[in-house]
């Protein structure tokens, strides 16, 4: 298995480079039949391609000119002022241009046309040069018939003369080596190695990524454009002994800045693999101080096994910088829970109770007295407060409708402590799971991915999708910006948050403290020590306008002021329930003990928390260190540039010089 990464600038071995001799090569020679061209054509140029000196990639676009009909020249160059050394020169179509008139009697008839048709190359950090710009399209004919040659052409055949013996034929021959990513080289269907003889590709489709036209085109190009505009784009490829790319990942900057931020709790989102999509995507989602899904990176998975699994994993966990997440939240997927106990041993793996109960009508959709045993399902799962009460409910369902022998059941009891809510009250979730009947799970990707999206139509959506999310993500930072947010009752822990919180997650606890109003009968049961146990009765809503009381155990501990509730909504959520705020009410507590108010719901909370507490590698050049730094401390510079129309106007014209300043350092460096 081959990975190749391309973390930083693209590093490959020397096995990267191809050999235009079979692809590429021109053979001229004279004969009855005039002109005879290679079988095949050489490789136009793409942004991203790199070669070992200017010469090659000068004889590259030669090549690849002659072939289409058109000759090429140096039309711009830029050298470095001190060392008269080249850094970065634009190779145009001979017809660029147009030529300064003469006044002279009889001129030379025009013959250029301005063609727009030209490469950019430059000269990298790992002293490649590399294609920055393309431009294929001519504004005149070309066509490689015409009797004549360019005088970019003739100078191959004069080097191909010097480099033959007298006897021998003249033939051209470059070695041009062309840095690619794989899957550039894999081309269609992903795989490199083809049977000529069958036309057939004798392989597994099943443990390969099944690209159609085009797709491995747009993918790569889009991996090229992002390392050039995003210098912490990470990306990796997983190829076979035989090239064939089996799985991809990537992360842009913001996901791996994010993930710094809000790495407590992840869901890896498989929908697509479930649900048999077009694309096998992949995503690791988080939950921001807003509440709202965040994207801490993506992947396409060739294979549902354990293999593959571990691979996108560890791929996710180099692109973080080793920092493993603390809980994992996954579909019921026994390859990937393989995966995740070797790639992270030491984090809590859940699996999302929502998923499994969307399966529901389909696997048990076609039994007698469904609708019943739905109801006494979902009572079992949503409803129970301690592990007895669900042990019983679920043994009365399986008993009343006979459903022993049924295998799907018996595998969601056998997995129970993974994915039944009375089982996870110690993990915290940050909201990322639904633990309420009526509460939904929106992917990342939802609206922007359907079952028969293409690998080139996602490249395409994957932009939009994330920028709406940091639109979105900003137009609530905005909304959060505000003083205090209005209160709708009288109660200190309402006005106590209004003043920390974001937006959302303050509604949520706003929530909770108006259904303290539901709550009544609070008294002491017990006292054991420092330790007294209360039960706080309420009136909640069942099926259709019903409702019932339920007993909620609350312990209170005096000397640390700590509380905990048994229906575990600060685990579960971040915020505490109203029953515990009912028994600190009931204490007589006027504030919410600082231990449950979370820094990672805060307003400021990016602004002011570190993601690096050890200074002493500040020193040492670390590009996502710097960007999360820089991230940290330009945040408040927007926030308030959004408060008016003249702190915008301030903050554009400074941000607007630092970039002129960042353009005449970087010219001084070329």
């Amino acid at each position: 298995m081959e990975e190749v990464c391309l973390n930083s600038e693209p590093v490959f071995d020397e096995g990267d480079g191809y050999d235009i001799d079979g692809d590429c090569s021109v053979v001229e020679h004279d004969d009855e039949t005039g002109e005879t061209q290679s079988k095949k054509g050489s490789t136009p140029p793409t942004v991203g391609l790199e070669f070992d000196s200017f010469d090659e990639a000068y004889d590259f676009y030669n090549l690849y000119a002659k072939e289409q009909g058109f000759g090429i020249r140096v039309s711009n160059s830029w050298f470095r002022s001190k060392k008269k050394e080249r850094y970065r020169a634009k190779l145009s179509c001979s017809s660029a241009g147009f030529k300064k008139k003469s006044e002279a009697n009889n001129p030379r008839p025009e013959t250029r046309t301005g063609c727009p048709a030209m490469i950019v190359i430059r000269l990298v950090d790992s002293k490649r040069w590399r294609i920055v710009e393309v431009e294929l399209e001519h504004n005149h004919q070309v066509s490689p018939q015409i009797k004549r040659f360019y005088k970019s052409h003739k100078k191959m055949i004069i080097a191909a003369k010097k480099a033959q013996p007298p006897p021998e034929p003249v033939a051209e021959v470059h070695t041009i080596k062309l840095y690619q990513t794989a899957v550039a080289k894999a081309g269609l269907n992903g795989y490199s190695n083809f049977n000529e003889r069958e036309g057939i590709i004798p392989v597994d489709n099943s443990k390969h990524l099944e690209l159609k036209e085009g797709d491995a085109h747009a993918v790569y190009n889009y991996f090229c454009r992002m390392k050039l505009t995003n210098p912490n784009f990470f990306y990796l490829f997983d190829l076979d002994d035989d090239g064939r790319l089996r799985n991809v990942f990537w992360a842009d900057a913001r996901s791996r800045t994010a993930y710094g931020y809000f790495c407590d709790t992840v869901a890896i989102d498989t929908t697509c693999l479930a649900n048999k999509y077009e694309i096998p995507l992949i995503s690791f989602v988080g939950v921001n101080h807003h509440g709202q899904s965040v994207l801490l990176g993506c992947g396409f998975l060739g294979h549902e096994s354990v293999e593959y699994f571990v691979w996108i994993l560890k791929a996710w966990l180099k692109c973080m910088l080793g920092r493993p997440p603390l809980v994992i939240v996954t579909d019921q997927c026994k390859p990937l829970q393989n995966a995740v106990s070797e790639v992270f041993p030491n984090a809590r793996h859940c699996y999302c109770m929502w998923y499994i109960m969307q399966r529901v009508p389909e696997k048990l959709g076609g039994l007698k007295g469904y609708e019943t045993i739905k109801r006494q399902l979902n009572k079992a799962v949503y409803n129970s407060l301690k592990i007895s009460e669900f042990e019983t409910a679920w043994a009365d369902m399986i008993k009343w409708h006979r459903l022993g022998d049924n295998k799907w059941l018996q595998t969601l009891y056998e997995d129970r402590q993974l994915w039944v809510p009375v089982y996870l009250k110690d993990i915290f979730f940050a909201g990322i799971i639904p633990i309420r009947e009526n509460e939904g799970l929106i992917t990342f990707f939802d609206g922007y991915v359907h079952k028969h999206t293409s690998f080139k139509e996602f490249v395409d959506k994957y932009d939009l999708a994330l920028h709406r999310k940091h639109l979105k993500e900003a137009m609530a930072d905005l909304e959060s910006r505000k003083p205090s947010l209005e209160s709708k009752t009288r109660c200190n822990f309402e006005v106590q948050l209004s003043k920390m919180y974001t937006r959302e997650i303050f509604q949520r606890f706003q929530s909770e403290v108006e259904g303290m109003y539901s709550c009544f009968n609070t008294r002491q049961v017990s006292v054991n020590g420092p330790i007294m146990t209360y039960i706080v009765k309420e009136r909640v809503e069942v099926e259709g306008n019903e409702k019932e009381v339920r007993n909620y155990e609350v312990l209170y501990e005096t000397t640390q002021v700590d509380i905990r509730c048994i229906c575990s909504l600060f685990n579960y959520k971040g915020y505490l329930c109203r029953h515990a705020l009912n028994v600190l009410n009931y204490n007589g507590v006027e504030e919410i003990p600082p231990r449950y108010i979370l820094p990672r719901w805060s307003k400021d909370f990016q602004c002011r928390y570190a993601l690096d507490n050890n200074s002493s590698n500040i020193g040492v050049y670390n590009p996502l260190y710097c960007y999360n730094y820089l991230h940290k401390h330009a945040l408040p510079i927007v926030e308030e540039g959004a408060q008016s129309q003249q702190h915008y106007k301030i903050a554009l014209q400074e941000l607007e010089e630092l970039l002129n300043k960042f353009n005449v350092v970087e010219n001084d460096f070329v």
